[in-house]
This record gives C-alpha cells, sequence and structure tokens, in this order.
C-alpha cells in the first residue's frame, strides 16, 4: 500500500484532537503482533479498570491538529497505525482522524473498549474491541450492540483475570456467537494470570480463540511508550 505523497492535500478540514502521545514500537497484540507500527495515544477514558496500565492517559495531553500529527509519524518507515487510549472514542473527532488516516493510505486499528457505539467508524479501520470481563470491575459497561458492527476483518479481545473470568468470556462466546463473528484473542492479564494457565484452559476445552501475551511487556516491561 502506498502512501499519499502530499497528505496535506487531502485534509480538507481542520482536525484537533487531545493527544496522550505518539510513538513508534512493535506491536504487541492483536493478529499484528510484532509488526513495527505507530501508536498514537489520546487522552481520556470513561472507564477504570482495575488492571489497566495506562492511567497516564485518563488525564494528561495536548489538542493537536491533524497536520502536526503528520509531521510527526512521517518520518517512521511503516503503513500501520494503531489509535488507543484511554479510550479514543470518547473525543468525537477521533472519528475523523481515523478516516483522515485511511485516506492517506495507512492500515489503521482501533483499540476500544467497546463501550462506546463503533457504528461510525471507518469501514477501512480494523476494529479491535476489548470485552470487559467481571475481573475488569466494568463488565456492566459492555455495549454488546456493537457486536454488529464488527466484520471478519476485526477482532474481539479478553482480558482474563483468572479462572472465573474465562468461564464468563467462554459462556459469552459461545451464546453470542462471537467466533462466527471474527477472530477472538484472550489476553492473561500481566504479572497477575500465568499465560501458561491460560494456554492449558484453551487447549483443554478446544476453544477457537487466539492466545496472546503483551509482546511489547516482555520486551520493554511497564516502560510507557513502548
Amino acid at each position: 500500500m502506498r502512501l499519499v505523497k502530499n497528505p496535506f492535500s487531502s485534509i480538507q478540514e481542520e482536525i484537533e484532537v487531545v493527544v496522550n502521545e505518539i510513538f513508534y514500537s512493535l506491536q504487541g497484540e492483536s493478529s499484528r503482533v510484532g509488526l513495527p507500527t505507530i501508536f498514537i495515544r489520546l487522552t481520556g477514558c470513561p472507564l477504570r479498570c482495575q488492571y489497566c496500565d495506562t492511567e497516564y492517559a485518563f488525564t494528561n495531553g495536548e489538542k493537536v491538529s491533524l497536520k502536526a500529527i503528520l509531521n510527526k509519524i512521517k518520518k517512521f518507515p511503516t503503513k500501520y497505525i494503531t489509535v488507543t487510549g484511554g479510550e479514543p472514542l470518547a473525543q468525537k473527532s477521533c472519528y475523523k482522524l481515523l478516516t483522515k488516516l485511511c485516506d492517506i493510505g495507512y492500515e489503521v486499528s482501533l483499540e476500544t473498549s467497546g463501550a462506546i457505539n463503533i457504528s461510525d467508524v471507518d469501514k477501512r479501520v480494523k476494529k479491535i474491541v476489548d470485552i470487559k470481563t467481571p475481573g475488569s470491575s466494568e463488565v456492566e459497561k459492555n455495549n454488546f450492540k456493537n457486536l454488529q458492527y464488527l466484520t471478519t476483518k476485526d477482532e474481539i479481545k479478553f482480558v482474563i483475570c483468572d479462572k472465573a473470568d474465562y468461564v464468563w468470556a467462554k459462556k459469552e462466546i459461545i451464546e453470542k456467537n462471537m467466533d462466527g463473528i471474527c477472530e477472538i484473542c484472550f489476553s492473561p492479564v500481566y504479572k497477575t494470570l500465568m499465560p501458561s494457565k491460560l494456554a492449558n484452559w484453551i487447549l483443554k476445552d478446544q476453544l477457537n480463540v487466539r492466545m496472546q501475551i503483551q509482546l511489547h511487556k516482555h520486551l520493554w516491561g511497564d516502560t510507557p511508550g513502548k
């Protein structure tokens, strides 16, 4: 995929978002794990998951224009961009940001809790919806209506805290036929649930999910911006 040679020529209106950080790293999760990726982390989140590892993104940030974002990211030699948070869709201007990044030629993925309606997200964007388990302390925030807006290129993610979370997630997958919608990823909470335990549960139940670990944390620990 080619990026637009002059990306500013496609900007018809000014877009501003509150950005916590922009950095270049390896994708640590999803089916794109290991790929060099630009991360745009937006500020703000209406959820407070008990295992959250990006609490610094709840409030810290500055308003940045799309032109400024493009100036910053153009030096990175990759076509992959992940827009994340916090909860990026908490900012209404995020929808336009996603569309513009696609217009320019990037392969864009969105990491969202799924608590906010995703129906208006550009169809070119790979949506990664994190369904909250009971162990997250935010299970009541799940908006399962969002499942109807997912396609086969999207992904559903469950962050698993313990066996109770695993059993709950398995039940939800079966009852809502989630594995018939798109790929499903199970991720153990870092330093809380042993990855080998989760792997054994999946194998025992022959569950049709992708087991993943947070690659970036195994490489760099809890260092922000990695």
